[in-house]
């Protein structure tokens, strides 16, 4: 058959050259003799002077990068307040858009933003007759999402005050307040690090500062109790709405068993008639 193959196929199988023969080892590696190591001494002068040594250079990690970027930030929030409050930019008596009696007005925050002015008028309009309203736009003329009404009345914005809080406006719950910044001396808007959050305290003198302290702290309690409240009554809906499909549960087989009851008492009373009706004539 491999006399029938053509040369370059026989290659192929032609065997390889026989393996080279190499004499034994007389002695194991280990038991050979080798070169010794020198040591370092011969190397030192090649070192770097310890005195030309740079210093090490330190890396900043992210978790010191981020506090050192909040730092920075809050130094400068800092330093443009004092900015403004030296330089006597903020002044809110001097406003011109504001309205025209600051114990009459209502200030109205977490407002939906698609809120027209007509909406709001037609929701406070029940607790009293409105003079103005006031919405908060930026300078592009978009709404920031808070208002003033100003109430023809004291007692129509007190009253407004007391129950409007919390109110659902165009899916939205509304915040309502009254207007501190010309009725409380001292008093700082967020953006100046005021308000009534616990890190945004208004600076206010010291003779006043309690005083306002406790009208903040009975503001905030009072806002808690009605939270607490609406969460009562809710509590208490559910519960009715549970206990009357219970009810409704429980009723349906009792009625279908009273159901099956009188027909089987009809049934009986019809079975027993004809038969008491025989034993009468009988008995004639």
């Amino acid at each position: 058959m491999t006399s029938c193959l053509p040369p370059n196929l026989l290659a192929l199988f032609a065997p390889r050259d026989p393996i080279r023969y190499l004499a034994p080892i007389n002695k194991a590696p280990e038991d050979k003799k080798r070169d010794s190591y020198g040591l370092l001494a011969p190397f030192v002068k090649y070192f770097e002077d310890p005195k030309d040594t740079p210093p090490p250079k330190k890396v900043e990690l992210r978790d010191e990068r981020r506090k050192r970027v909040r730092k920075e930030k809050l130094d400068y929030n800092q330093q443009r307040i004092a900015d403004i409050l030296d330089s006597g930019l903020y002044d809110p008596q001097d406003n011109k858009k504001s309205t025209s009696d600051p114990f009459k007005t209502l200030f109205v925050a977490r407002m939906n933003y698609d809120t027209s002015e007509s909406k709001l008028r037609r929701e406070f309009e029940v607790y009293g007759p409105i003079r103005a309203i006031k919405l908060i736009t930026d300078t592009n003329g978009k709404p920031k999402g808070y208002a003033f009404i100003e109430y023809e009345h004291e007692r129509d914005m007190r009253t407004a005050y007391k129950h409007a809080d919390g109110k659902k406006i165009d899916s939205y719950r509304v915040l309502v307040d009254v207007e501190r910044a010309r009725t409380v001396e001292g008093w700082l808007p967020r953006r100046l690090g005021g308000g009534l959050g616990n890190t945004r305290k208004a600076q206010l003198p010291k003779d006043k500062r309690g005083y306002d302290d406790e009208r903040m702290r009975r503001d905030r309690e009072e806002r808690r109790e009605r939270r607490r409240s609406r969460s009562r009554d809710r509590d208490r809906d559910r519960e009715r709405r549970r206990r009357r499909s219970r009810s409704i549960d429980d009723d349906r087989p009792r009625r279908r068993s009273r159901d099956r009851e009188e027909r089987r008492k009809e049934r009986r009373h019809r079975s027993r008639s004809p038969d008491r009706k025989r034993k009468r004539e009988d008995r004639r």
